[in-house]
C-alpha cells in the first residue's frame, strides 16, 4: 500500500497577507494534539512536505520532524500540484502533506470518487488516504479521518 496524509493547517488568525497568518492559541493546541497522534502512527520513512504558509509551518512543527518547504503547496494549489510534489500514487514511502483547504478536500474527492469536488476538511483534520494495488488496478480508499476534538 502506498499512504498520503492530508492534514489541513489548524486554527489561524484572520489577517494579511495571508502568507503571514499564524496560528491561534486554539491552534497551536489543535497541532499539538494531531501531531502527537500522528507521531503514534506514521512509519519513521514518513515524508512530510509543508505549503509555506506561517499556519501551515506552524502546525508541521508541532510533529517534531524534519519536513521540506514545498512553495507549490502554498494557498490556491491545484490538486495536480500537490499530487506531484507528493509524487503520488508512485511515492515508495508514505506523504504527509500539511496544507490548505480548498486544495485538500478538492485532493480527497478527486482521489476518492474520480472528480473534484470541495470536500470540507475541517480545520487541524487529518486524511489518510491508501492506494492499494488489486488485480486489474488500483483502488484509493480511505483508511481514518482524524480531527483534533477527538484525539
Amino acid at each position: 500500500t502506498r499512504d498520503l496524509l492530508l492534514w489541513r493547517h489548524c486554527e489561524a488568525a484572520p489577517g494579511e497577507p495571508d502568507l503571514g497568518r499564524r496560528l491561534t492559541s486554539k491552534g497551536l493546541k489543535q497541532a499539538e494534539r494531531m501531531a502527537s497522534w500522528l507521531d503514534a502512527h506514521l512509519p519513521d520513512t514518513c515524508r512530510i512536505l509543508v505549503s509555506p504558509a506561517d499556519r501551515a509551518q506552524q502546525t508541521a512543527v508541532a510533529l517534531r520532524r524534519k519536513f521540506r518547504t514545498v512553495p507549490e503547496l502554498a494557498p490556491g494549489a491545484s490538486v495536480a500540484n500537490v499530487l506531484a510534489a507528493a509524487n503520488w500514487p508512485e511515492s515508495r514511502e508514505p506523504v504527509l502533506i500539511v496544507g490548505h483547504q480548498p486544495t485538500l478536500g478538492a485532493v480527497a474527492s478527486f482521489l476518492l470518487s474520480g472528480e473534484e469536488s470541495y470536500w470540507s476538511v475541517r480545520k487541524g483534520a487529518v486524511w489518510w488516504l491508501s492506494n492499494r494495488a488489486k488485480e486489474g488496478g488500483a483502488a484509493v480508499v480511505l483508511k481514518v479521518v482524524q480531527s483534533p476534538d477527538f484525539v
